[in-house]
């Protein structure tokens, strides 16, 4: 589990990286009128760990803003990533 934990920060900074690229990207096709990133592409790099890139990408660039359930939706994953990480670390690190 040390492995593990030695492991997410490098992970986190690049999956937070690229739900930031992705969550730019779907601002300007939608300004474009193009190609849309899906919802659930969106919360699906959420879940995988982007939930702070892509939430503080949304607020930054004013997109989904408006939408209720991003604006619940990603900070309670988050939430749950937050306290699942916590329960891991005092479980096997602690």
């Amino acid at each position: 589990m040390e492995r593990f934990f030695g492991f997410l920060p490098y992970y986190l900074i690049l999956i937070n990286t690229v739900a930031a690229a992705v969550c730019m990207l779907d601002k300007i096709q939608a300004k474009r009128h193009g190609r849309r990133i899906s919802e659930k592409m969106l919360f699906f790099l959420s879940a995988a760990g982007g939930s702070v890139g892509m939430y503080a990408t949304m607020r930054i660039i004013r997109h989904k803003t408006l939408h209720k359930r991003f604006m619940i939706g990603i900070p309670l994953i988050f939430a749950v990533q937050a306290l699942l990480l916590i329960y891991l670390y005092f479980k096997y690190l602690y």
